[in-house]
């Protein structure tokens, strides 16, 4: 999904949900499944993204 980001100059604000959910229903995940777990996978990515983005670019410390 790393090709599938919505960004913003200097944020990453998440995933091509569009995207997600064909790769998601591609490999044969549960639409239910894909309901329930995408938004939670996207939130800690976008955080952790962001964080790595701040550090590399001498941002915020915590």
């Amino acid at each position: 999904m790393g090709g599938q980001l919505r960004v913003l100059p200097g944020a990453v604000i998440g995933w091509d949900m569009s995207a997600a959910l064909a790769l998601g229903d591609a490999l044969g995940v549960p639409p239910l499944a894909m309901a329930e777990l995408l938004p939670v996978i996207e939130a800690v990515m976008v955080t952790k993204l962001n964080e790595q983005m701040d550090h590399s670019h001498g941002g915020k410390t915590g």
